[in-house]
């Protein structure tokens, strides 16, 4: 790209020189030989106003040594019908054909060219006045002329080319740094950014990357993040199964067995159809968190009597709408309810239920030491992942709301969602 931009300004400016160099340069010869001829016209004016005063042979001869052109030789006088007087440098043809015609004139001669001027002389007679110019004096400093012209160009070209040589160097730093930084991202350095310079155009590119990258940080840490809440998810139909095989001896539930290895191929094919899905393209829906509610409570409830743990319903029954879909506000409870059964020992009562405007699950369990620290995803005292309060608490924030970790009654853990104004 940056040999592409001087060569562009070499050839633009080359064709622009030259579009201004050739005319000047003819001009200019122009101008050195009409000036020669003027100077040539100058000196034959000095003889014709000696000519309208005499024509004795020996004043024309001092008249004419007298100029600067009879100094040097180049000035010749034809009275009519006499010798010449001077030096002449034409033929006689040429200088009757100038006095017949009565009009002034310039003929070649050898080594440059002469002016002839006829004048009129006493009884109607012509003579003619000759000052001949050398082509050294017709092109006069028309050579350093064109030099400096050249030269003037050559700079010029040169400058240009050197501009564009700089303005391209830039231009190419910033693609370049722009390409080993594309380069770096594609070989998962996902902290590469770059400080956008350059020209305008390559600085919006700059900042569109950066936006890019971003942007694709942000979606690897939301596909992760969704990777490991599906698959938590999991954890209810195998805490299930895994408690219903702690609390058989030597009969086995195998209806029950069954029922959680369907609610588990179900969670699969959940989670298949989920990871298929774009969070852009997914629908806003609502769900009423009561029905919800209940549903999961009759799946724990069978848990809860294997258990001996007493559970009860508390707040209202009227349905709740949430602006969350029923599949989300499901793996929200069964994170709350299945904390109940991993973190509290058998036989520890909880309470569940919408209380106000507020997803309210109680145990009589230890509680939470540090709830701050539980709430940081990945954080777990209990040797599980730690992801279940995170899930609950972006349950809340989708639902407009906020999770709040605290004690119950009976020294337990108290978790509330609370939702705000429900929806209808």
């Amino acid at each position: 790209m940056r040999g592409a931009l001087a060569r562009v300004a070499l050839a633009i400016t080359s064709m622009i020189a030259l579009a201004f160099l050739v005319p000047l340069s003819l001009l200019i010869r122009e101008i050195v030989h009409e000036r020669a001829l003027a100077d040539a016209r100058l000196q034959a004016s000095a003889m014709v106003a000696v000519l309208a005063v005499t024509t004795d042979r020996s004043d024309l001869t001092q008249a004419a040594a007298s100029t600067d052109a009879g100094g040097d030789g180049r000035l010749a006088v034809y009275p009519p019908g006499g010798v010449p007087i001077g030096t002449p440098h034409v033929r006689s043809a040429d200088v009757e054909s100038i006095a017949q015609s009565r009009t002034s004139g310039v003929r070649a001669a050898p080594g440059g060219v002469s002016y002839l001027q006829p004048v009129a002389v006493r009884a109607g007679r012509i003579a003619v006045v000759e000052v001949f110019v050398p082509d050294g004096a017709l092109t006069h400093g028309v050579v350093p002329a064109w030099a400096a012209l050249a030269g003037v160009a050559v700079t010029l070209v040169a400058g240009s080319v050197a501009v564009a040589d700089r303005l391209g160097a830039r231009m190419v730093r910033s693609t370049r740094t722009l390409a080993r930084a594309a380069r770096r991202l594609g070989h998962d350095d996902l902290a590469v950014r770059v400080v956008p310079g350059g020209p305008p155009e390559v600085a919006e590119v700059g900042r569109a990357f950066n936006a890019m990258a971003d942007r694709m940080v942000g979606l690897l840490r939301s596909e992760r993040e969704l990777a490991a809440d599906l698959s938590h998810r999991l954890r209810t139909p195998l805490t299930a199964l895994r408690l219903e095989l702690e609390t058989t001896d030597a009969w086995v539930d195998v209806d029950k067995l069954r029922q959680a290895v369907a609610i588990l191929s179900e969670e699969v094919d959940a989670i298949i159809r989920a990871t298929r899905e774009p969070p852009s393209g997914r629908p806003a829906e609502h769900c009423d968190l009561t029905d919800v509610l209940a549903d999961r409570l009759a799946f724990w409830s069978v848990l809860a009597e294997d258990h001996g743990r007493p559970w009860t319903v508390i707040g209202d029954i009227e349905p709740f709408y949430v602006p969350v879909r029923r599949a989300d506000a499901e793996a929200a409870i069964d994170a709350l309810l299945g904390n109940v059964f991993h973190h509290t020992p058998e036989g520890t009562a909880f309470r569940a239920g919408i209380v106000g405007t507020a997803l309210v699950v109680e145990d009589d369990g230890p509680g939470i030491a540090n709830p701050e620290l539980a709430l940081r995803r990945g954080a777990s005292f209990g040797g599980s992942t730690g992801l279940g309060l995170d899930i609950v608490q972006r349950f809340a924030e989708e639902a407009g709301g906020a999770l709040v970790v605290g004690r119950g009654a009976a020294g337990g853990t108290r978790i509330e969602v609370r939702l705000g104004v429900p929806e209808a």
